[in-house]
C-alpha cells in the first residue's frame, strides 16, 4: 500500500510504498476513500522539516533543554548522533480519513465489515485504527465530506467549552477549515457569529454561512467590528482558530469581549497575556485540547475503555459523531471549502504547492476504488525492499521484531556491521519497518511476524517489541529452533518465565541472548578482572538517576510494560550479579509509598540483593531527580579498596597496586560488545554470552523485586 510520509530533516514528502498494516484486538482496518489535508498544521510540518538545525532549535526550546541534559550526562558525540537519528525520520501525515471497514479486531462490539467510517488515521490507502476513534458514516454523507469530521470535531470541542447559548454572539478569529467549520457550529446553535479573517474569500465564505464578516486585509478592524456588531456591548465570546506566534489576537480577544466573556483558543497564537486586559472584565480563557474527552487517554483510546455517558456526555467519539449528524442534516456544508483535489500519488505535488505558500483551502486525496486495486493486492503485509541479501543461505539470516527507536538507533545498526545477513524486518507500522529495511539493506519489511517464522532464510531473531511480546516472541523462536536475543526484559511474570523455560528445555541447541549490554561494557570486564582475584565479600553500591517517566506511560502499566523495575533496573540486578560472581539468594526493597495522595510507581526505590559468597548490593533507582545530574554510579568496596563507575566512562580505583584510573574518550555500556557475542554464538556455537540459568535467575529475582515496589517495599525475598 502507499503512504505519504515526510522526513524530519529536510521537510521532503514521499509516498511511500510500505507494508499494509494487519487488525489488531481493540482496532478496526480500514480501506481509505478519502483524507483531507489540515493544512495549517501540515505546512508547519513542512516548515520544521526545511528549517536547519538552528532554526529548528528555536522552534523546540523545550527539545534543546533535554539535549544540554543529555549532552552533560552522555556526553556531545553520542547526544548529536541520537539528535541525528531522530531527525532522520520519516513521519506520517495526515489524521482526517474516511473509509470502508474490510476487518474487525477482537473485542469490537459495534462496528461490522463494510461500515463506512471515519477516524483520525493517516494519509495512506489502508490504516488500522482504536474503534473509540472512529464513527460511523450516515448514508446520506459522503467519503469526501466525512473526511471533515475530524477538523470539525477539533471546532466543536472549542464550542463546548465555550459554552454558547442560544441567542449569544461569537467572534471566530481565524478562517481556515476549522474556523468555517466552528461558524456553522455556532449558527447551529443558534448563534450570531463576526467572522475576522485577512482573507477577503476566506470572508465570503463566512458571509454565505450567515455570519458578519470583518476582513482586516481589506483594512477593517476585528475590535471595532465586533463592538458594531452588539451594539457596542461586546461579543460573549471568542473562538480563536488562527495559527500565529502574534500576541495581539488574544488582546483583540479581550478587548472586543463583554465583561465575563469566554476566551477559547482552538489554534495557535502567542501567549504574553496582560493581565489588566482579563483582570477588569473577569474574562475567561481556556485552550482547546483536539477532537475531546479521551484525546490522549490510553485507557481509552487504545484499550477502549469508554467514559459513561451520564457523567461524560461528549467523547472525542461522540463529537465525531455529532458533526457527522450535523452534515447529515444539511447543518454543516464542506463541499465549498474544498479547493483542491488530487490522487494519493500526486500528493508530493500538492505538498509542494502547500510548501510554496499557495492559497490551500481544503485538499482532499482520493484513492483507488476495489475496482482498480483488489483488496487482496492492496492488504500484501510484505514489501521487498531489493535489500542485498536475498542471498541469505538457510539459517544465516537475521530477523527483527521490532523498528522503534533503540532498535532503529542504537541495535540494527551494530547487527547490520556484523556476520549475519539481513533479511526481514517486522513491525505493526509497516512504515517503520519499511525505512529500517531500506536504510540497512534487509531483503523485506513486513507487519506479520508469522512471515519472519516462516522464513527458513532466518537462523537469529532479534526481538524488540514492547515488553508484554518478549516472552511469546522468544517461546516461539525457540520452538522454531533459532537463536534470540531480545532487549530487555524477557518475561513480564512468573509464568512468562515458566513458558521460555520450557520452550528453552525442549529446544535442541537453544541459545537465548537478553540485551543486559553493560554486562559487556569494557569497563566491567575491567572491574571484574581486579576483582576476581579477591575471595573476600563484596560491597555494592549502583545509584540510577533514572529521570522522571510520567505515571500515564505505557512503561508504568503492569501488563503491558511491566514497570520501570522489570523494564530498566534488570539491568542492575544482572551486573551486581555479574560482578559478585555468585547466585543471588535473597533481597528487600523500600519504596516512596502512596504520600500526599500520589499513585505508586516503582521507579522511587531501593533494593537490596544477597548473594551466595556473603556480597551485598544496594540499587538506588530513583525517577525524581534532575537530568542534568549524571545517570549511573557504581561503587564497590572490597578489601580495604574501592572501585568507582561513573556513567560507563570513567573508572576510578583507591588501594589498587597499579591501577588508579581509566577514562574513555566516550561513552560504553557494552551494546556492540554483547550484539557481537550473540551474532558469533548464533553462527559458530559454543557457550552463549551469558549461562540462561542465570538470565532466568536475574529475571525472576527482578520480578519478586518489581512486585514488593509496587507494593510499596517488603522482604526477604
Amino acid at each position: 500500500m502507499r503512504q505519504i510520509l515526510q522526513n524530519l530533516k529536510n521537510g521532503e514528502t514521499t509516498v511511500r510504498e510500505v507494508p499494509a498494516p494487519g487488525v489488531r484486538p481493540g482496532h478496526l482496518l480500514v480501506r481509505t476513500q478519502a483524507s483531507l489535508v489540515s493544512v495549517g498544521t501540515e505546512r508547519m510540518l513542512i516548515d520544521f522539516g526545511r528549517a536547519n538545525l538552528i532554526d529548528k532549535a528555536r522552534q523546540q526550546p523545550a527539545k534543546v533543554r533535554q539535549v544540554m541534559d543529555k549532552m552533560r550526562a552522555d556526553g556531545v558525540g553520542p547526544t548529536l548522533e541520537a539528535v541525528r537519528a531522530k531527525l532522520d525520520t520519516e513521519i506520517p501525515l495526515g489524521y482526517s480519513n474516511a473509509g470502508v471497514i474490510v476487518a474487525v479486531g477482537a473485542g469490537v462490539p459495534d462496528f461490522r465489515v463494510g461500515d463506512r467510517v471515519v477516524s483520525n488515521g493517516p494519509h495512506a490507502e489502508v490504516v488500522v485504527v482504536p474503534h473509540r476513534l472512529c464513527a460511523r458514516i450516515p448514508d446520506e454523507v459522503t467519503a469526501d465530506q466525512a473526511a471533515w469530521t475530524v477538523l470539525g470535531a477539533i471546532g466543536l470541542q472549542g464550542l463546548r467549552l465555550a459554552e454558547p447559548t442560544l441567542g449569544e454572539t461569537f467572534a471566530v478569529v481565524g478562517l481556515g477549515p476549522i474556523g468555517l467549520l466552528c461558524v456553522q457550529l455556532l449558527r447551529a446553535s443558534g448563534c450570531a457569529v463576526v467572522a475576522v479573517d485577512l482573507d477577503a474569500g476566506r470572508c465570503e465564505l463566512a458571509r454565505g454561512f450567515g455570519a458578519q464578516v470583518v476582513c482586516v486585509g481589506a483594512g477593517e478592524d476585528p475590535v471595532e467590528g465586533a463592538l458594531a456588531a452588539t451594539d457596542g456591548r461586546g461579543v460573549d465570546g471568542v473562538l480563536l482558530t488562527l495559527s500565529t506566534k502574534s500576541d495581539e489576537p488574544v488582546k483583540q480577544a479581550a478587548t472586543m469581549c463583554r465583561k465575563r466573556g469566554r476566551i477559547v483558543l482552538v489554534g495557535v497564537t502567542g501567549l504574553k497575556l496582560e493581565r489588566s486586559d482579563f483582570y477588569r472584565k473577569e474574562l475567561s480563557f481556556q485552550v482547546s485540547c483536539s477532537y475531546g474527552p479521551g484525546r490522549y487517554d490510553d485507557d481509552y483510546e487504545l484499550r477502549g475503555h469508554d467514559y459513561p455517558l451520564p457523567y461524560v456526555r461528549w467523547t472525542e467519539q461522540r463529537n465525531f459523531e455529532a458533526v457527522l449528524e450535523l452534515m447529515a442534516a444539511g447543518r454543516v456544508q464542506v463541499d465549498g471549502l474544498v479547493t483542491h483535489r488530487e490522487p494519493i500519488e500526486r500528493a508530493a505535488a500538492l505538498y509542494e504547492k502547500i510548501g510554496q505558500g499557495e492559497a490551500v483551502l481544503g485538499a482532499l486525496l482520493t484513492y483507488p476504488a476495489p475496482e482498480q486495486l483488489p483488496d487482496e493486492q492492496l492488504l500484501a503485509r510484505e514489501v521487498a525492499t531489493g535489500g542485498t541479501t536475498a542471498r541469505a543461505s538457510r539459517r544465516d539470516g537475521l530477523g527483527v521484531l521490532g523498528a522503534g527507536n533503540f532498535a532503529t538507533r542504537m541495535l540494527v545498526p551494530i547487527l547490520a556491521r556484523g556476520p549475519l545477513k539481513m533479511q526481514t524486518v517486522v513491525d505493526f507500522e509497516g512504515r517503520a519497518a519499511a525505512a529500517l529495511a531500506r536504510k540497512h539493506g534487509f531483503s523485506r519489511s513486513c507487519t506479520d511476524p508469522d512471515r519472519l517464522f516462516e522464513d527458513e532464510r532466518i537462523g537469529a531473531v532479534l526481538v524488540a517489541t514492547r515488553h508484554d511480546s518478549h516472552a511469546g516472541y522468544v517461546t516461539r523462536a525457540l520452538e522454531t529452533g533459532r537463536a534470540v536475543y531480545v532487549e530487555k526484559p524477557l518475561a513480564l511474570s512468573h509464568g512468562e518465565l515458566d513458558q521460555v523455560q520450557a520452550a528453552f528445555e525442549a529446544a535442541e541447541a537453544p541459545l537465548v541472548s537478553v540485551g543486559f549490554n553493560r554486562h559487556f561494557a569494557p569497563q566491567t570486564e575491567q572491574m571484574r578482572e581486579l576483582l576476581a582475584p579477591i575471595r573476600e565479600p563484596k560491597t555494592m553500591v549502583m545509584t540510577v538517576n533514572a529521570g522522571v517517566s510520567p505515571a500515564d506511560s505505557w512503561v508504568h502499566h503492569p501488563e503491558v510494560g511491566g514497570g520501570r523495575i522489570i523494564g530498566e533496573g534488570c539491568h542492575f540486578v544482572e551486573l551486581l550479579r555479574s560482578l559478585a560472581g555468585a547466585p543471588i539468594t535473597g533481597w528487600t526493597v523500600a519504596s516512596v509509598g502512596r504520600q500526599g495522595g500520589l499513585e505508586v510507581t516503582d521507579d522511587k526505590t531501593t533494593f537490596t540483593l544477597t548473594f551466595a559468597d556473603g556480597s551485598i548490593g544496594t540499587v538506588h533507582y530513583f525517577g525524581n531527580g534532575s537530568k542534568a545530574f549524571p545517570k549511573e554510579r557504581l561503587e564497590v568496596f572490597v578489601g580495604g579498596r574501592v572501585l568507582q563507575l561513573d556513567d560507563f566512562k570513567t573508572l576510578r580505583g583507591w588501594g589498587w597496586s597499579g591501577f588508579r584510573k581509566t577514562s574513555l574518550r566516550r561513552q560504553d555500556k557494552g551494546h556492540r560488545a554483547s550484539l557481537d557475542a550473540f551474532a558469533r554464538a548464533a553462527l559458530k556455537g559454543g557457550a552463549p554470552p551469558i549461562p540462561f540459568g542465570v538470565l532466568m535467575e536475574v529475571s525472576r529475582a527482578t520480578v519478586d523485586i518489581a512486585a514488593l515496589a509496587r507494593d510499596g517495599g517488603g522482604g526477604p525475598g
